[in-house]
């Protein structure tokens, strides 16, 4: 697998719209590199390419999914009756960043 590069570091922060100083690129830089050393030591474990993938973490974990039921809701006139401020079926809050 392709090692990550300064470039490819810049360019992904780049697209995310987060600046990277040369510092926290080289902190990137050394976290990916760790992250590689244990796949790497993960990847030798024997026969780890037999081993089928979990769905869960408990063997013996069930579940049950219940009946979908059409069940009665709250009249919207009731649930805005409790709000201080609303205009038809939208309730107005304040504006809480710049």
């Amino acid at each position: 697998m392709e090692k990550f590069t300064k470039e490819m570091v810049d360019d992904y922060a780049e697209k995310l719209l987060i600046g990277l100083t040369s510092e926290e690129n080289k902190m990137v830089l050394d976290e990916f590199e760790i992250i590689d050393k244990n796949i790497d030591l993960i990847n030798q474990i024997p026969n780890i390419e037999n081993v089928e993938p979990m769905t869960h973490c408990l063997d013996d974990f069930e579940y049950e999914l219940r009946e979908d039921e059409v069940e009665e809701s709250i009249d919207i006139e009731d649930l805005l009756a409790n709000c201080d401020d609303c205009t038809d079926d939208s309730v107005q809050v304040p504006k809480v960043v710049g």
